[in-house]
């Protein structure tokens, strides 16, 4: 059903080969999408206005729904056509191989890491526990929180001018468009974030190609040749749980096979209970590891070389 392949290790999307076919191609492939329960009524509609792949990847529910399709269809192939562009399939994300991501050890004493659980404890007394359907503002909010902490500590630690941009545009050769946080050392970025109520996998093949968006704006503001090399770190989360993926040009690599995952429920507001010492624990694990991935990329060396060959130690290790 789904859309990215991950083979040779570089993500090939649906996408590309959607684009290429014609109306009556674009119907006889989405019958045999049966679980999308289109009937000919639906395909008729879609001949008459002679959709294509390509305006098929770039419609919206509503301008299905404008061409004279129902509700259910239009949701159903808006959805489908967003997937096509940025899914990962289960086997896909299964594939990907892993990398030994560098951590950093906060300790409960830490000043930024007591006001990251002050404001993480004051949303939870606000807004109760974090739901898979809470509103993506709530999800925000825990997410900025650990994400303003890391910058903060990892700013003091390495004196490197960090600062995160939140909807920020980012132009590829091949395609454009916002990510949700962009994170940047001076004007280099260095690690970009896609928050995903639902479908992680849409979302880390979405990552993964605003990775390779930001590599190649990195690469055109250094102005290098042929010769140049760069990697980047990505994070994919629902508030709950953190995907990180390391991505250098045709190669992408993830942390884990599972999830880290932190708990936000309201039981944590008792400092005595086991939630709430569960809560510390892994706020410290997520933090440490993000801490772990700016400090490595602010880091790193501009030479090519040096950093081709300290990327392939992460991914050697595994």
């Amino acid at each position: 059903y789904t859309s990215t392949s991950v083979a040779g290790n570089e993500t090939v999307t649906l996408a590309d080969e959607i684009k290429k076919y014609k109306t009556e191609a674009l119907i006889d492939f989405l019958r045999k999408e049966e679980d999308l329960g289109l009937d000919d009524d639906d395909f008729e509609i879609m001949c008459k206005r002679k959709i294509m792949g390509r305006d098929f990847l770039k419609m919206s529910k509503e301008e299905f729904e404008h061409c004279g399709l129902e509700m259910g269809p239009a949701k159903r192939l808006a959805d489908f056509a967003k997937e096509s562009e940025y899914g990962l399939d289960f086997d896909g994300i299964d594939s990907i191989p892993l990398f030994s991501p560098l951590t950093y050890e906060i300790q409960d004493s830490n000043k930024v890491f007591k006001r990251c659980m002050e404001e993480i404890l004051g949303r939870l007394r606000s807004y109760g526990t974090l739901q898979p359907d809470s509103l993506e503002a709530m999800r925000n909010e825990y997410v900025v929180a650990l994400l303003h902490a890391s910058i903060y500590i990892v700013i003091d630690i390495t004196d490197k001018e960090l600062s995160m941009r939140p909807q920020y545009g980012i132009v590829g050769e091949e395609s454009r468009g916002q990510v949700d946080f962009a994170i940047k050392e001076a004007e280099d970025l260095i690690c970009i974030t896609e928050d995903k109520q639902h479908k992680v996998p849409v979302g880390i093949a979405q990552n993964i190609k605003q990775l390779k968006n930001a590599c190649e704006t990195n690469k055109r503001k250094r102005k290098r040749g042929d010769d140049d090399f760069d990697y980047l770190y990505g994070i994919v989360t629902t508030g709950r749980d953190w995907h990180f993926l390391l991505y250098s040009p045709g190669k992408i690599s993830k942390a884990s096979d599972t999830a880290y995952s932190i708990e936000f429920i309201k039981k944590t507001l008792n400092p005595n209970s086991e939630e709430y010492q569960s809560l510390c624990k892994n706020v410290r694990k997520v933090l440490g590891i993000i801490m772990g991935l700016l400090k490595d990329r602010a880091c790193a060396e501009e030479e090519p070389e040096r950093k081709r060959v300290r990327i392939e130690g992460y991914r050697s290790k595994k």
